[in-house]
């Protein structure tokens, strides 16, 4: 009677230990999947479980001013946003231009989880590419920098770390006459660009 008691008292000590040998294993292999999520897939995952919502999500920017966006596509190193409150509008935000993001609790979760989202053209293209179309199409563009100034012209070219902004009054269209300045402008100062209406 003792030896089964004792068999018994092993295999559950066993158990036990297997039990959190396997729980340790998935902490650590959640870690580690963790370790991996980069930025552009936690904003995957907030796009998605945003899509359809009316939930905006706060991107931070520098210099202490926020944006309220819903994604509608996300680049290499870059969002298209709908941004919320005041003039509703649709702009690029660079990933380097945010400085936090604002997240509801159940946001959170939501964006921690592995994205599926497919390998579509969009998220292999940068920012610089997004850049080269709106010259190529002669848009008239607002862009606001880092400190916070907003710029109104024509992007007349896109280097690879910086574009020539041919600098005019909003509103009107490129005319030689009507440049006020070329203006280099570094991407890393660039918060948004946006096609000027």
């Amino acid at each position: 009677m003792r030896w089964d008691n004792l068999f018994d008292d092993l295999e559950s000590q066993l158990e036990a230990e297997l039990e959190a040998d396997d729980v340790g294993l998935r902490v650590e292999e959640e870690r580690l999947r963790l370790a991996r999520l980069g930025l552009r897939d936690r904003l995957v995952a907030i796009a998605t479980d945003t899509l359809g919502s009316d939930v905006p999500v706060r991107l931070l920017l520098g210099d202490r001013r926020s944006l309220d966006v819903h994604f509608i596509t996300l680049g290499r190193d870059w969002a298209s946003v709908n941004r919320i409150g005041g003039p509703s509008s649709y702009c690029l935000v660079p990933f380097a231009a945010i400085s936090g993001i604002v997240l509801m609790r159940a946001q959170v979760q939501s964006s921690l989880a592995s994205p599926a989202a497919p390998d579509t053209l969009a998220s292999r293209l940068g920012f610089g590419y997004m850049l080269r179309d709106l010259c190529r199409r002669r848009t008239a563009v607002e862009i606001v920098q880092s400190r916070g100034e907003a710029i109104h012209g024509t992007i007349d070219r896109v280097g690879r770390d910086h574009l020539d902004l041919a600098v005019h009054e909003a509103g009107i269209a490129r005319r030689e006459r009507d440049v006020a300045h070329i203006r280099i402008v570094p991407f890393d100062v660039i918060e948004t660009v946006r096609a000027a209406v």
